[in-house]
């Protein structure tokens, strides 16, 4: 009966109703037409590539892009231009829109002050012009601005200079002020401490200074961060029953984290990095299970990590926790595995010691765990394959011990696995074959030892590879340069013998990474660096990325390897970094020209020999050239320009290279080669007599220790019987 009843009120009101809304769309409103004269005269003034306003004709307001207008009158009470690649100055006509409410320009490239004819949109409730190019300061033409409700500014990098000291009081409805990521300077004006209707305040990236003052209205969300402010931390009594978003990063705070901010019931994230925080933090020191994000990484906490940092329920509680780079000590408690909705964890370059706590594996929902940098003992932990989501496990440069479990197959979501600098030994076992997602892979600097299998052919994602100092032996597989997306290739410092394989580069195995190269590498040359970002983006959903730092390139230093170098590899064209020294290699130098970005190239130690001259024109950003103690020969003139590669030609003995006050002498290269070979005449002869010699003697005196031994003795004699 219920049913029926909704039904036929619906029915009726639809069709009572009906006529009345057709009869309001058939009378949309034409626009005023001193309104229409006005934003036309604004359309000319402007540059409009995209031809996003050619709409504007006509005189109905439904066909004009981003307006909105009152009914009856026409009167433009909304304006919306946001992303239209819109430049140029705005033109004064705009400011004539007396009734225009809201006002959004944001997105557009347009370059020119902030025009001060604003100050007469004497009923504008929104203004926002973020994301351009204006500059100079805000117009004191604002103070007449009393209905202003939201002002966003932000991301204007020309705009600043000192905050108006009657910012915070010119309307008593201004509830949003973002100024972010401009170029503002000075104090904070005491008006915006005591504006009662302000809930957000974004100051984000600008030269703000002074010492920081607690607000005396409640708060939903304050954001100071990187800025300069000084001082200790207030405890925001004003917005205890408020405040949501609270982010003070990358200032110079000092003291220690008072325990009155748990009285923040309704805080959801707490961002404190990058500031001079010490001391311990104090067990009273209780957050609500609404805390998602706690960031006080980059600090000087010390004393040991707190034991429970936050309540927590099946549905609610931390998802980011990073503590990393500090000085706490001791033991990771085992309570961090009872944060169950944790996501990610970061507890890297502190002084922490002990194991991996065993119960890891029960927070399922980890995407990323960072202990690096610590002091922990014992071996990983076979718990932590309950991590079933986990996309970046970076433990390195800690003592860990024992082998790499079979069972860590399970982690079949990895991107990234750093387990270098650590003791671990034994071998790569099979089963890591299903580590398909693997893009990122650094092994370097433990125990590990064996032939290289076939599972790391699976891992076909992968961006980088890093076996180096390892105890790795055999020869190096047929797969080396099989990977489609391989920027860098490590496996220096191992036992690895016989050739370099030239299969798999018959095409270009090094992809154009559209990075510049100063920022995907810092010096030397070789050196690697991933940046992680983790970040809460909603409620309870971490946003995860990385950012690989590493020039494009191969390191097969200090092996076994002979035979020369495939001429392939000196024709991968994005090669940034070649590193085979330390090797046997023979043969001659190949060619560079075919290597166009090439910045670091070292060829030391081996046995190539040949001509240098008319090899090597030397790519424009080299900037390390090493082919010392070769067997290289001829006469390098200074219209070469390996002059500004010192020592880079060091301990080849029949090479000669020229300088401006010094020339070469083929007759001394002839005469020094000639003296080498008479040399290797004589000695040769020599050599084959000592040695000889010695082995007459270790002969005879092997003979006599034998038989001055009772034991050898009797039993060579029982043989005889």
């Amino acid at each position: 009966m219920i049913k029926i009843a909704d039904f036929t009120l619906f029915f009726l009101f639809f069709f009572v109703s009906s006529p009345s809304l057709l009869l309001a769309q058939s009378q949309l409103p034409n626009i005023d037409p001193q309104d229409k004269a006005s934003l036309l005269i604004f359309r000319v003034s402007i540059h409009d590539l995209n031809r996003s306003l050619s709409t504007w004709y006509g005189s109905s307001c439904s066909n004009w892009t981003g307006l909105a207008c009152q009914n009856p009158t026409g009167k433009v009470l909304s304006l919306t231009l946001s992303g239209l690649n819109l430049s140029g100055q705005i033109h004064p006509s705009l400011c004539e829109l007396s009734s225009l409410q809201s006002l959004d320009l944001s997105h557009n490239n347009f370059s020119a002050n902030i025009p001060s004819c604003f100050g007469s949109l004497r009923n504008l409730r929104t203004l926002n012009l973020s994301r351009n190019s204006f500059f100079g300061s805000i117009p004191a033409s604002f103070l007449s601005l009393k209905e202003l409700r939201e002002v966003v500014l932000s991301e204007n990098r020309d705009l600043g200079g000192v905050i108006p000291h009657w910012f915070g009081g010119f309307s008593m409805n201004l509830e949003r002020v973002d100024l972010s990521f401009c170029s503002f300077l000075g104090e904070l004006p005491e008006s915006l401490l005591y504006l009662k209707s302000l809930k957000y305040l974004n100051l984000e990236s600008n030269n703000l200074t002074g010492t920081l003052r607690d607000f005396q209205q409640p708060l939903v969300v304050l954001n100071l961060a990187s800025n300069r402010f000084t001082g200790t931390l207030p405890c925001f009594y004003a917005s205890r029953p408020s405040l949501s978003v609270l982010n003070l990063a990358e200032n110079s705070l000092v003291g220690g984290l008072p325990s009155c901010l748990g009285s923040l019931k309704e805080l959801s994230h707490l961002n404190l990095s990058f500031n001079g925080f010490n001391y311990e933090i104090s067990p009273r020191l209780m957050f609500s299970e609404k805390l998602v994000m706690l960031d006080l990484s980059h600090n000087g906490f010390s004393g040991r990590l707190p034991s429970r940092i936050s309540e927590t329920t099946e549905k609610l509680g931390l998802v980011l926790l990073d503590l990393s780079h500090n000085r706490f000590s001791g033991d990771i408690p085992l309570r961090i595995t009872e944060l169950k909705s944790l996501q990610a964890l970061r507890l890297s370059h502190n002084l922490l010691t002990g194991d991996i706590p065993a119960r890891i594996g029960n927070l399922t929902y980890l995407q990323v765990i960072d202990l690096s940098h610590n002091a922990l003992t014992g071996s990983i932990p076979l718990n932590i394959v309950g991590c079933f989501q986990l996309l970046a496990l970076m433990i390195s440069n800690n003592n860990l011990s024992g082998e790499i479990q079979p069972e860590l197959d399970a982690l079949d979501s990895l991107k990234i696995l750093d387990i270098s600098h650590n003791q671990i030994s034994g071998e790569i076992p099979l089963t890591l074959a299903g580590l398909k997602s693997l893009e990122i892979v650094d092994i370097s600097s433990n125990n590990l030892s064996g032939n290289l299998n076939e599972a790391i052919t699976k891992w076909s994602n992968l961006k980088y590879l890093s076996l180096a100092r390892n105890k790795f032996s055999g020869t190096l597989p047929s797969w080396l340069f099989k990977f489609d997306k391989i920027q860098m290739i490590d496996y220096s410092c191992n036992r690895f013998s016989w050739f370099i394989p030239d299969d798999n580069l018959n095409s270009t195995r090094f992809k154009d990474f559209q990075t510049s190269g100063d920022e995907r590498f810092a010096e030397p040359p070789g050196k690697v660096e991933i940046k992680i970002s983790a970040a809460v983006v909603a409620k309870d959903e971490l946003s995860f990325s990385y950012n690989l730092l590493s020039m494009v390139g191969v390191d097969l230093s200090d092996n076994l390897l002979h035979g020369e170098i495939p001429e392939a590899l000196f024709r991968q064209k994005n090669i940034e970094y070649l590193n085979l020294s330390y090797n046997f290699l023979e043969g001659q130098l190949p060619r560079l020209e075919k290597l166009p970005r090439l910045k670091a190239l070292d060829l030391s130690h081996n046995s190539l020999s040949g001509q240098v001259t008319g090899n090597i024109s030397a790519p424009p950003g080299l900037t390390l050239l090493n082919l010392s103690h070769n067997c290289f020969s001829g006469i390098i003139t200074e219209k070469e320009g390996l002059g500004k590669f010192p020592g880079a030609l060091a301990g080849n003995p029949e090479l000669c290279m020229e300088s401006p006050g010094s020339k070469c002498d083929p007759a001394n290269i002839d005469a020094s080669q000639e003296e080498i070979y008479q040399n290797e005449l004589v000695e040769g002869p020599i050599s084959i007599w000592i040695f000889c010699l010695s082995a007459f003697i270790s002969f005879d005196f092997g003979v006599l220790g034998i038989f001055c031994s009772a034991r050898a003795r009797s039993y060579i004699l029982q043989t005889k019987a």
